[in-house]
């Protein structure tokens, strides 16, 4: 009898251990709804971000730490930390289960639109809803150095400036000094290469 106690006890479903984590009774099915992954994928991604995450959220310093495995050859701290700040989108120095589910959700099957809206996001680093040049450098400052130099040994030290300088200038119709949401999308839905990279995680899980 204790030993089927026992096993009973520790073949808890996902489903219970996934609604745990994400404070809420209804957790897996309710992010059924929220996200574009079934409920047998929202298990598999669940159990990979327990792995890596046994206490069921990640810190600022835990997401730097995986992201950098993917990294060697460069810096990426800081892509990881404004990564970081677009995944958390409760604000509250943290990523859950379901806001990494959420986020993963949009960049993998969300449509166009939807990924140009996260990447927005992303790039509006104070969150005021707008984008200024000084936060699109820092951006892409933060990519060269997660990618790193000796990867480009060709590019100048200025590069991402210049490249940002182009890249806000097509941007920025009305030249008033920062991107709205409406000239984002406008400028990339226009720019094929952007369209193209949007496409590129498509359906990988």
């Amino acid at each position: 009898a204790f030993l089927n106690t026992s096993v009973n006890q520790r073949s808890i479903s996902d489903e219970a251990e996934l609604s745990a984590v994400c404070f809420r009774p209804q957790g897996l099915d309710l992010l059924v709804q929220q996200t574009r992954f079934s409920k047998k994928e929202l298990q598999v991604l669940y159990r990979g971000f327990k792995n890596e995450c046994p206490s069921g959220i990640v810190d600022e310093e835990t997401f730097k730490r995986i992201y950098s495995q993917f990294f060697p050859q460069g810096d990426s701290s800081m892509y990881a930390h404004f990564l970081f700040e677009a995944f958390d989108t409760h604000n509250n120095g943290s990523v859950s289960f379901e806001d990494f589910a959420v986020s993963l959700s949009i960049l993998l099957r969300g449509s166009i639109t939807d990924k140009l809206h996260w990447a927005f996001n992303l790039y509006d680093l104070n969150k005021d809803g707008c984008i200024t040049k000084e936060e699109m450098t820092d951006i892409m400052f933060s990519i060269y150095d997660m990618m790193g130099r000796c990867t480009y040994p060709s590019l100048k030290v200025n590069a991402p400036k210049e490249h940002v300088d182009s890249f806000f200038q097509k941007m920025d119709s009305n030249s008033d000094g920062v991107v709205t949401i409406e000239e984002f999308l406008d400028t990339c839905q226009k720019d094929e290469n952007i369209m193209r990279s949007m496409h590129m995680f498509d359906d990988v899980i």
